[in-house]
């Protein structure tokens, strides 16, 4: 699976979803940061409010991208 990407540049906002499945849960990382989860509690999506202030949520989010498709 390739990452869905969804950027509102009004607003500085990025959705990276990282595999596919419904979201049954959240883990709220900051104000700005929510990891959305599946059900078998692992990320399905990052959502990043005033994006460009958080490299490492956006890093964290390629990271875990790279890990599902290096296994």
């Amino acid at each position: 699976m390739n990452a869905d990407l969804d950027y509102d540049p009004s607003t500085d906002s990025l959705y990276v979803k990282v595999r596919s499945g419904e979201s049954v849960d959240n883990r709220i990382v900051s104000d700005d940061v929510v990891i959305d989860l599946g059900s078998d509690g692992e990320p399905v999506g990052y959502d990043i409010q005033h994006a460009s202030r958080h490299p490492e949520a956006i890093a964290e989010a390629l990271g875990y991208l790279h890990q599902r498709h290096a296994a």
